[in-house]
């Protein structure tokens, strides 16, 4: 009701009825014609979301990957592979490495919200609040959380087969000689596997050297060809070359042992206990006021991916434990996430950029 209708049906009313019954009549038509046209606008609203969520998309989807091969990226072609097959138009990969995944985000930030652009990342974009002084995006705000894809409840320590250590303790040792020129390599300055390496050092009372790469491919061609030692990863990255003998797992960062490579002792187990932590986890977003209607399209289309056995077997064969929470719960786990990530840089005390 408008202003002007509020303020005469205010004053009908002060004058005690003293006016006629035709007054009181119209003041009823009034509120009866109000009440109709609000009734039509929500239906509207309504019923247009549903239309515009079935009938998304209409036309391609890009899946903006902030980092090279490996890692997300081989997450986002399964997926992109399997939404495309389930909803009848094309996901595609688009990889914008650099900055710690943080060129891809800006991108993401500065899409239109209308659900043909989205962003599959890692752990490590919850981390950079902490890392960086001025990102160009607030991590909270300029983002829509659409759901946790996988999570990684551990970390491997892995080593280039030529490192004489056979274990956790004899790495150590050989870490903590003076002589040791040891290094690891990770997807970036930031990154949840810098994090990981970072951890490690502390915990662990060594100092090997970290070398950023661009994205988890490169970092672990770096740990396969010798150019470093050490690596920290999460299974997908490393799963097929430790299974081949091209890489060296030493232990797991998680409580329990791998379920796909149960010969691979835990940290505990290796020595090391305080070194037990969370491994990450690769999410979906789109940016800031994206439709929730689409939203939870889009959230209903990775929950029925996941249903589907063979494709459930395919992401558990990367190593990682398929999630699919909601967009509420997504979101309050990216805000204790970044809690976390920013005890985690005060921990390795890694001095913001």
């Amino acid at each position: 009701m408008r202003l002007s209708e509020t303020f005469a049906l205010s004053k009908a009313f002060n004058t005690q009825w003293g006016g006629n019954m035709t007054d009181l009549m119209n003041i009823g038509r009034v509120l009866v014609k109000w009440s109709a046209v609000t009734l039509l606008v929500v239906e509207g609203l309504v019923f247009g979301g549903l239309v515009g969520a079935q009938s998304y998309p209409n036309k391609p989807v890009r899946i903006i990957v902030p980092f090279g091969t490996g890692g997300p990226d081989s997450l986002a072609r399964l997926l992109g592979a399997q939404l495309t097959q389930q909803m009848g138009q094309s996901f595609l990969i688009e990889n914008k490495p650099g900055a710690n995944g943080i060129l891809g985000a800006e991108a993401l930030a500065k899409s239109a919200p209308d659900g043909y652009t989205i962003m599959i990342t890692s752990a490590g974009f919850v981390a950079a609040p902490s890392m960086y002084k001025k990102l160009p995006y607030d991590t909270e705000k300029d983002f829509t959380p659409v759901t946790n894809l996988l999570e990684n409840p551990g970390v491997f320590v892995v080593v280039n087969p030529n490192i004489p250590a056979k274990n956790l303790q004899e790495l150590v040792d050989l870490a903590r000689k003076p002589d040791a020129k040891l290094s690891y390599g990770s997807p970036g300055v930031g990154n949840n596997l810098h994090l990981s390496g970072e951890l490690f050092n502390d915990r662990a009372r060594t100092q090997i050297l970290h070398i950023p790469y661009k994205g988890a491919g490169a970092a672990v061609a770096a740990a396969l060809a010798g150019e470093t030692q050490v690596m920290f990863s999460t299974p997908p990255a490393v799963m097929q070359q430790i299974k081949s003998g091209k890489l060296r797992a030493l232990a797991y960062s998680d409580a329990k042992r791998h379920p796909q490579l149960p010969e691979v002792p835990t940290v505990s187990e290796a020595g090391l206990a305080s070194y037990q932590h969370h491994g990450g986890w690769f999410g979906m977003f789109a940016p800031a006021s994206t439709p929730p209607e689409l939203v939870n399209r889009l959230h209903q289309e990775v929950k029925l991916a996941f249903a589907n056995p063979q494709f459930r077997e395919r992401l558990l064969a990367l190593g990682a434990d398929p999630v699919g929470n909601t967009p509420a719960e997504f979101k309050a786990f990216v805000s204790a996430e970044i809690r976390r990530y920013a005890e985690m840089v005060k921990i390795a005390n890694i001095q913001p950029e």
